[in-house]
């Protein structure tokens, strides 16, 4: 995988000296292969350096990466059956969200996911993640479907938030996320939110009130993106990296912060350079905490839901 990032630049010059000794093949000398070696266990280091160390900005970065996994990759790498349910049954279909039952391992769960696309017209189709209205429908009418047959509600958030075109406002957009929260906060089943890439603003939240709130070490989950809240308080989208350390955004502040519950580790350099190892880890955290989760009653889990999402928030519970 290339290394693009400003700060992968070190990586970047490490990568192209072993890509030039590799492409030697046979021709490769004794002590051309003793560098290659050396220049292998270097980049390694240098990696795990890099990426232990990241600003909540880079953080930011790494979780927009153009080769990192997407929900539909998870699903097909940890799912063994998956069968995809559409529409919203009020206007039409938004292929932002995706979601419907599934087979993880040896449970059967309801999947509702956050999909950006790759190629310019999948990224058209989907919005660039961007749920519009009926999206949100659609999960709340899944979320439904699921408490019916008792699945457990699993979410894969991965938004840089809503749609905020003037036409889905009319189609009331503010509405139909605040139906989600109010429905999540009350459904009887168990409900584990993974944000796996951006979690912005009320486009994430919509998808992640819930009884286990996890994050991929390398994700993001804010009330509005650093480059948003740039524009709003500094008048300036350049100030984005200022605003991603002021307002602690990174997965490793969030758990500190309490806001979240777990972090799950990703392949070294981050989840676009493995994607089956990110999926394996992530399947295991899933199941995990699934597992965990079925061990308490519905009044139970619901009585922990609340008192969760109230005690978040008492000043002074962060520290580095």
């Amino acid at each position: 995988m290339a290394y693009t990032l400003d700060f992968e630049k070190p990586l970047a010059d490490l990568d192209r000296q072993i890509q030039a000794l590799q492409k030697k093949g046979e021709r490769l000398k004794p002590e051309e292969s003793k560098n290659l070696d050396s220049l292998k266990q270097r980049l390694q280091q240098t990696t795990k350096e890099i990426y232990e160390h990241l600003t909540p900005w880079q953080t930011v970065q790494v979780a927009r990466h153009p080769g990192r996994p997407h929900s539909i990759d998870y699903v097909k790498l940890i799912c063994d059956d998956f069968f995809e349910l559409r529409g919203d049954r009020a206007y039409g279909e938004n292929a932002s969200i995706f979601g419907g039952p599934a087979q993880l391992g040896d449970k059967t769960v309801m999947f509702l996911c956050q999909e950006k696309g790759r190629e310019m017209k999948e990224r058209r189709d989907r919005n660039a993640g961007q749920p519009h209205p009926e999206g949100f429908r659609k999960a709340h009418r899944l979320m439904e479907q699921a408490e019916k047959f008792k699945l457990p509600l699993v979410c894969l958030v991965d938004t840089p938030g809503a749609s905020i075109a003037l036409d889905d406002e009319e189609r009331g957009q503010s509405q139909a996320i605040a139906a989600n929260l109010y429905l999540m906060a009350q459904l009887r089943v168990p409900i584990i939110a993974v944000v796996i890439g951006e979690g912005g603003s009320g486009g994430a939240l919509a998808l992640s009130i819930g009884d286990r709130i996890l994050m991929l070490e390398n994700s993001y989950y804010s009330v509005a993106s650093p480059e948003s809240a740039a524009t709003i308080l500094l008048r300036d989208a350049k100030h984005a990296a200022t605003m991603a350390e002021a307002m602690q955004v990174s997965a490793r502040q969030l758990k500190k912060l309490g806001i979240i519950d777990e972090l799950i580790r990703e392949p070294l350099g981050g989840a676009h350079q493995n994607y089956e190892e990110a999926a394996k880890i992530l399947k295991e955290a899933l199941l995990s905490n699934l597992t965990e989760l079925q061990k308490h009653t519905t009044d139970e889990l619901l009585t922990q839901r609340y008192q969760k999402y109230r005690s978040i928030g008492p000043v002074g519970t962060y520290t580095e």
